[in-house]
């Protein structure tokens, strides 16, 4: 699969917003969709394997972050279609955050 191919599935541009500036846990990735974790295990594995994640252990969580430096030539593009939700991605995931620690 190529690289444009790889992007142009929704979710998988949808994930590489939730991971562009931090890592998130895979269970974190997945709270924000309405399909199966196994769906988006699947989607990071392609990510994965296209290096355009990098994927860290952290016990026995896996956290994940976009590779910015393999995405090089999609950031302005990916970055443009996400100017106006990458915030409101953001601020939900932190509201979410707030929400379970108390």
């Amino acid at each position: 699969m190529d690289s444009f191919q790889i992007l142009a599935e929704p979710r998988r541009r949808q994930i590489l917003a939730l991971v562009w500036d931090r890592e998130l846990a895979a269970s974190e990735i997945a709270e924000q969709f309405d399909v199966t974790f196994g769906a988006i295990s699947q989607h990071l594995a392609v990510l994965r394997g296209a290096n355009f994640v990098t994927v860290r252990k952290d016990g026995n969580r896996r956290l994940y972050r976009a590779d910015e430096d393999a995405l090089g030539p999609f950031k302005h593009v990916l970055e443009s279609m996400w100017s106006s939700t990458l915030t409101d991605l953001a601020r939900q995931i932190e509201l979410d955050e707030s929400r379970d620690s108390d």
